[in-house]
Parts: C-alpha cells; structure tokens; sequence
C-alpha cells in the first residue's frame, strides 16, 4: 500500500476509484464504502485508493476537542491496508487547505491532482470552505471534470445508521457489545508504558500505565481486555482500568493494564490494549482494602469475560 501526505500522486495512481472522507474507525459503514468501491475497481482493473485528512477537520476547528479519535493515524493506515486499499492520500488539514472552496477543491485537487476514474463519498459528505461543497456539486461537475461519481447509501444496524459518532457514544456509555460489534472487531488504544505512581504494585496488582492522548474518552471503569506488548503477536489477557483514582484523590485520567501473568517492568514498550467487555463505572473506595476485595472480584469476572469474548 502507497501513502502520500499530498495531493502530488504519481501516475500509476490516477484514474483509480477514490473513497473520500475522514473514515476514522474504519467502522462497518466505512467497509461497505470499500467493497462497493474495490467491485467497480475491479471491473475498470484500476487501483482503489482513499483520500483522508489529518487531523479530522472538526478537531481542527475546534482545539479544544482532544479526546474524539477512535483510531490514531497509525492504526487507521493499518486498518484501511486490511481492507486492501491500494493507495492513500493522507492531506494535512490546516488553515490554507480549510480556506479551499468548494469548487476549487473539485478543480484543483480532485480533477488536476488525483484524477480519479470514479469517486465514492457517502449521502452526507461535505467539504470545502464552511463545508459548501456536498454531493449534489460533486455530481454537477462530474462530466466536466471526467469523473462519475458513485454515492453509497449508509449502512444500518437496527433501524440506526452506523457511524463513528454512534460508536463513540457507544463507547461513551460503555456500550462496549455494541460499539465492537459496529466496528466490527475489538476497539484498541495504542501507547507507550509512561511511569505511574506504583499504586497497583502496592495493591497486589502490577498495572502499565499509558497516557489517553487523542482517543475518545470511553466511559470510566473497568473493562475485560487483551494486550499486545511491542511487535508480538501474542495476545495477552488483562484487565483494564480507566478514570482518574478518585480513591487516592487523582485528576489525570490515565489508562492501567494489568497483564495477567507478567511481572516484568514494561516501562516505555508499546502496547496495544483490546477492550473486550465492560466489567463496571467507576467508583470512590473508603480505603485501599476495600478496592483490593472489589478489584479481586473484578479479575474474576474479567477473565470470565475473556472466555466468551471475540478473537480478535
């Protein structure tokens, strides 16, 4: 899979069929885009490529928004190769880009830059400045700009369509079930081991601590989760906690993992942490003894958990 952090595509990539959009997840509704696009590629024996942008628009107009991601930039690329996508142009949204208008987005970037044979967007797909451009434009200058442009109407799960905002306030609620089940396969936060407080060693239960950056904030608690430690492939069962310790009187939230069965000291090795099942919301304990009976019980019904989970 080729990536290009610009507009400036080779040859070789033109005249493809190009997905556009912010596509984070890469959910179920973005792979039924992929499919539909990878038939028609197939058929015109053209490549198939998607044109996405970092950061998402919205936290680029809004900077106060820092937990939304579902999926870092990394872990999209990953998952956009998966599902055999051929090339991405990745363009940076910045001011200058965000002052493109509508129509010379089409002219300039789309028709003279990427020069796609045939276009997918989804119904609600807007763009260009203050978002002037949408579907209906795209198809008044198709003929112009020689391209067709195919809408994929969005796919549904119960009656509801599925998107990344619905999955992040799946994930918000702690609707766990449903927002893997919209994904598709495990939700997953990537980082480094950061250094903590040592609280879990003192409690009986050794945690990696890692920092939340840009994901979107899933409801605090306790979740049932598999680990992947640096480049392995081996997935390694644990029980997660996210929120801030209000027992020890915390603020910053933070994300600790305790990997069943490792004793090691995993300080600045990279993990990836599945979450599999929400275990339980957060909760302020009168005192260490208590959370130590409670976080006992929550091992119990995590690896439970774990028995009946997806494989990932």
């Amino acid at each position: 899979m080729k990536i290009f952090h610009n507009s400036f595509i080779t040859k070789k990539y033109k005249r493809a069929a190009v997905a556009i959009g912010n596509f984070d997840g890469v959910h179920k509704g973005h792979q039924k885009v992929f499919n539909f696009a990878k038939k028609f590629a197939n058929k015109k024996n053209t490549k198939f490529g998607v044109f996405t942008f970092t950061p998402l628009p919205i936290m680029f107009f809004n900077k106060k928004l820092n937990n939304y991601k579902l999926t870092s930039q990394d872990q999209k690329f990953k998952l956009l190769k998966k599902n055999k996508v051929d090339f991405i142009v990745n363009i940076k949204f910045n001011k200058s880009f965000s002052k493109i208008s509508a129509e010379q987005f089409i002219k300039n970037i789309i028709y003279k830059k990427i020069n796609p044979k045939l276009l997918f967007v989804s119904n609600n797909f807007r763009f260009g400045n203050k978002r002037r451009g949408n579907v209906n434009l795209l198809k008044k200058f198709s003929q112009k700009y020689n391209y067709k442009l195919k809408k994929v109407s969005p796919l549904m799960h119960k009656k509801k369509i599925v998107s990344s905002t619905r999955i992040r306030k799946c994930l918000m609620r702690g609707n766990l079930k449903l927002a893997n089940k919209l994904l598709s396969r495990a939700w997953a936060m990537e980082g480094q081991v950061i250094k903590g407080k040592k609280l879990g060693r003192k409690l009986g239960y050794r945690t990696c601590n890692m920092d939340i950056k840009n994901y979107i904030l899933p409801k605090s608690g306790i979740y049932a989760v598999k680990a992947v430690i640096g480049n392995s492939n081996t997935k390694r069962k644990g029980i997660a906690y996210i929120g801030s310790r209000p027992t020890f009187g915390g603020k910053k939230i933070l994300l600790e993992t305790n990997i069943f069965n490792i004793k090691k000291n995993l300080y600045k090795k990279r993990l990836k942490i599945y979450f599999f099942k929400f275990i339980r919301g957060d909760k302020k304990f009168k005192n260490s003894r208590e959370l130590i009976q409670q976080m006992n019980k929550d091992v119990i019904l995590a690896k439970k958990g774990l028995k009946v989970s997806l494989a990932l």
